[in-house]
């Protein structure tokens, strides 16, 4: 992506600098602010300078110094006004900085190229780029190949200034040095509220060896090399936002600040804003050339995946978004949530989720349904784990976002007309749906069913093929509608195919905080002819009161006692002991909990030696 116009809005009045403190690279531990830096800030501050930079213009007197993390936990959630800084990169760094008049506290990335005024440099750099590139016989096909050519062709283009080097012994001419001091120190006295206009003036020239290599001090050179990648290679301004594993939704309503939820502290409103139309207009059509999904005044909508897999919509021009261009990311986490992870937030419980693991080993069909941004991918992802290893599964999605640990996995993923390079035809869900059938999988999961493809779902549940996917529906009453209804159209005789529905929400809790819980798992029993109304048992059922789950189903389960119970052969008398065997699973669970294995990919691979060591099969 070409440089991108976005502007930075600090919420402070940054304060006035020493430059022989802040720019010598020599004096960063003689530095007063830096001996009062915690330990871990200290190592940051080594390996990334224009950290201690930024810290010496934030007013450490009035707010104080922000205390520093490597890495985040909830247990920070509960600040009243956070100072915090935490790592999302080698180079870059994340500011959670409070507003005292607004619910959103303010989101401030700082990056190499933060407080570096490198616009006059750039130019002169990309020229070089281009004159030495067009002689350059290697072909980078992936991302990492053009990252290292990049940073191949910088080091063959310029020389770095090393802190005992004499720059008037490398040059020659009259010509004037500007120098870095001058560059940062115009950028600090510069209006942070008020953007001011670019000066038309003709850009200084940059010092340059005989040999015609340009001349960088090594902060200047970090935040050239930083820019030409986020800006050529990856996503721009929103690379920190990306890299950044707590933000969970990134949006820009137009022009204004962008907005995340973050995972932690909830809904921020970054430093990073659009100031006209015209800026997030370039920066909409420059993100969708990237993703090759390009936009035009005739197709203005955009449902696509980044490179890191993130789902991203765009809305291009002010004719359909009255406040110019918009979009909406909802980041990709490389490892999914897993259901214990899921059980340390209250989303669900041991009990639920050893319930779970039954029905879905022995091939029952389910679906998770709640409003959007309820947690229902993140739900069915996570109970993947507890499909039988030795499983061949099947996803179809139109935005892959599931991610399933079995390696007998075919992924598939629908293709709109004219979305691929050199393609005009489109595959859809229900083409995808089609074919999964003849692959003989032992399980088809689906990340949305909205349309015709449900009957084709439902098909296959009657040819014995597990289905499990997400739905938009509040309720189960409200699910057998919609099922019933155009455009999925099934029979409502047909419904009780489907075994199990999960209802979840976003709920508030009485403190505050928006949290996400699994409201009830209901068992589908059938359909009945002479009332015309269609029977379900709910098993588990969330508590609001204690924020806990009760199991009303319990005795009364048509799935363990008539479906599962009869798969074991077990006989009438003995059908209630399938109930100590949810008990049994919930303990294993509890205890691989203890013992550290929460991770999705941990989890999974106990779970599979647990198996394998035949502690889950269940006595007769």
């Amino acid at each position: 992506m070409g440089a991108l116009s976005a502007s930075i809005n600090l919420p402070f009045t940054p304060e006035e600098v020493d430059e022989s403190i802040l720019y010598d690279e020599k004096s960063i531990e003689s530095s007063a602010l830096y001996r009062m830096l915690p330990a871990n800030a200290k190592e940051y501050v080594k390996q990334a300078p224009h950290l201690l930079e930024y810290l010496n213009i934030f007013p450490v007197n009035t707010f104080g110094i922000p205390l520093f993390f490597s890495e985040l936990t909830r247990d920070v959630k509960g600040m009243e006004n956070p100072n915090i800084i935490y790592p999302v990169s080698d180079m870059t760094f994340i500011h959670i900085f409070p507003d005292e008049n607004d619910v959103r506290n303010y989101y401030i990335p700082i990056e190499p190229s933060f407080l570096h005024s490198v616009t006059e440099i750039l130019p002169h750099v990309e020229k070089k780029l281009v004159d030495f590139i067009d002689s350059f016989e290697e072909d980078p096909v992936t991302d990492d190949e053009r990252t290292e050519v990049l940073r191949r062709v910088m080091r063959e283009i310029t020389h770095t200034l090393t802190p005992d080097e004499d720059i008037s012994a490398l040059t020659t001419g009259d010509k004037q040095q500007t120098g870095l001091k001058g560059r940062i120190i115009e950028f600090l006295n510069t209006d942070f509220t008020e953007k001011k206009e670019q000066k038309k003036s003709k850009l200084p020239e940059i010092p340059t060896t005989p040999e015609g290599k340009l001349i960088l001090t090594q902060m200047e050179y970090n935040s050239v090399e930083y820019l030409l990648i986020r800006d050529k290679i990856h996503m721009g301004i929103l690379e920190p936002f990306l890299n950044d594993p707590y933000i969970e939704d990134i949006t820009c309503d137009g022009v204004g600040p962008i907005f995340i939820e973050h995972k932690i502290f909830k809904g921020l409103k970054s430093a990073v804003e659009f100031r006209q139309s015209n800026e997030i207009d370039d920066f909409v059509i420059r993100m969708a050339e990237r993703i090759k999904r390009p936009l035009t005044y005739r197709d203005p909508i955009v449902d696509a995946t980044l490179p890191d897999g993130s789902r991203i919509n765009i809305v291009y021009g002010t004719e359909i978004s009255k406040h110019g261009s918009n979009f909406t990311i909802r980041k990709f986490s490389e490892e999914p949530a897993s259901i214990l992870q899921l059980i340390e937030w209250n989303t669900t419980d041991y009990m639920v989720a050893a319930y779970l693991w039954i029905c879905l080993e022995y091939g029952m069909s389910l679906f998770v349904s709640g409003e959007t941004a309820s947690g229902k991918t993140t739900s069915l992802n996570a109970i993947t784990t507890f499909l039988a290893p030795e499983n061949k599964i099947v996803t179809i999605e139109d935005t892959p976002e599931l991610t399933v640990p079995h390696k007998n996995w075919t992924r598939q993923v629908s293709k709109g007309k004219g979305s691929g390079e050199g393609e005009s035809g489109s595959v859809t869900m229900f083409d995808l749906l089609r074919a999964a059938l003849r692959q003989r999988p032992n399980q088809i999961l689906v990340g949305e069913i909205r349309g015709s493809e449900g009957s084709v779902a439902f098909g296959a549940m009657q040819t014995g093929h597990p289905v499990m996917s997400t739905f938009h529906a509040a309720s189960v009453e409200k699910l057998i509608q919609r099922l019933c209804s155009d455009p999925i159209n099934i029979p409502i005789s047909h419904v009780d195919n489907l075994n199990i529905v999960i209802i979840q929400s976003a709920v508030r809790r009485p403190n505050g905080d928006m949290v996400r819980r699994m409201l009830s798992v209901n068992e589908l029993v059938g359909y009945d002819p002479e009332t015309g109304g269609f029977s379900f048992v709910a098993m588990f059922v969330w508590n609001p009161v204690t924020d806990t789950f009760d199991f009303p189903g319990k005795g009364s389960s048509f799935l363990l006692e008539n479906k599962i119970a009869t798969l074991l052969g077990m006989p009438d008398d003995k059908r209630a002991d399938i109930y100590q065997e949810v008990e049994k699973r919930a303990r294993i669970l509890e205890r691989l909990h203890k013992a550290g294995y929460t991770g999705f990919w941990d989890l999974y691979h106990m779970i599979t030696k647990i198996k394998k060591q035949g502690l889950l099969k269940i006595e007769i």
